[in-house]
């Protein structure tokens, strides 16, 4: 079954998005903090100043935005690094253990938003939406769609135990720069709380009404991307290319995606402030792992 990546959010986990824009402001510059630190009680949030901020590249486009959440997790150019290194540790466990002919999964073409904030909010390329609506480039969507159909077939007949203990045994050598459950569970929450917050509403409210002028009944943004006339992955019709130009035409009139970004950033900052020791441990599993990757 195709698969069709569409101007969907990432709630659930965080992707591994480049850094290049990233404002990290992580614990360790002291300037009369350390006293601060030791007069706040125990469970109270870490100041401001500790915690990441967010970012903005160029303001016309979201692909540039850098969440706070960002400092803490790998960049996708650590992420691949990390992924490269262990394959091989793991490459060679299962050679000495008899499957030589075992190999990694390829990694699947990049495909719609390339950064934690691409689409995160919707689609904003006006002239992608002006042949594809809500789909992604037809050469991102058919080198997946191949990657995916011809698959990796695995001809060397390792049980998945060799594989999950090579895998263990890897971790000692270059542990995995996935996301920590922290970091996962404040983007997951920060996004669904900055939906609720007042602008957010406000800005959700007029683009509904800019949209309803135009001739769509939508509530939300994201309700148009996920309108299920728009599924099909091999057909973009001309409704649906009509609604995504209407889509982005409303949203940057209402400047709906940068009003979501700086709610979501607030949302983030405050999260992380509450747990901002999990964070900063985060951050330093990550950094940990990309230099015993550079090392392997």
């Amino acid at each position: 079954m195709k698969r069709s990546m569409k101007a969907l959010a990432p709630v659930a986990a965080v992707a591994l998005a480049g850094g290049a824009f990233t404002v990290i402001h992580l614990a360790g510059d002291d300037g009369g903090d350390s006293a601060r630190r030791a007069a706040a009680p125990a469970n109270a949030p870490a100041p401001a100043e500790q915690v990441a901020e967010a970012s903005v590249g160029d303001p016309n486009d979201p692909s540039t935005w850098r969440l706070p959440i960002e400092a803490y997790v790998a960049t996708s150019q650590e992420s691949r690094l990390v992924a490269v290194a262990r394959d091989e540790l793991i490459d060679q466990c299962m050679e000495k253990a008899g499957y030589a002919q075992w190999q990694p999964a390829p990694e699947l073409p990049e495909i719609g938003g390339k950064t934690l904030t691409d689409w995160r909010y919707g689609i904003h390329d006006a002239e992608l939406a002006s042949t594809r609506g809500y789909h992604p480039a037809v050469d991102e969507q058919e080198a997946y769609d191949q990657a995916m159909e011809e698959g990796a077939v695995d001809e060397s007949g390792a049980p998945a135990e060799a594989v999950k203990s090579c895998a263990s045994e890897a971790d000692q050598g270059v542990p995995s720069a996935q996301p920590a459950a922290a970091v996962q569970e404040v983007s997951s929450d920060a996004f669904v709380d900055s939906q609720t917050s007042p602008l957010v509403i406000d800005v959700f409210a007029a683009w509904s009404n800019c949209m309803k002028d135009k001739g769509y009944a939508y509530k939300k943004p994201m309700d148009a991307s996920d309108d299920p006339r728009f599924s099909d992955p091999a057909q973009v019709t001309p409704l649906e290319i009509a609604t995504a130009k209407a889509d982005i035409a409303c949203r940057d009139k209402h400047s709906v995606a940068k009003t979501w970004f700086d709610a979501e950033s607030k949302s983030q900052r405050e999260k992380i402030a509450k747990r901002l020791p999990e964070f900063n441990e985060a951050a330093e599993a990550v950094r940990a792992a990309v230099a015993k990757a550079k090392a392997a």
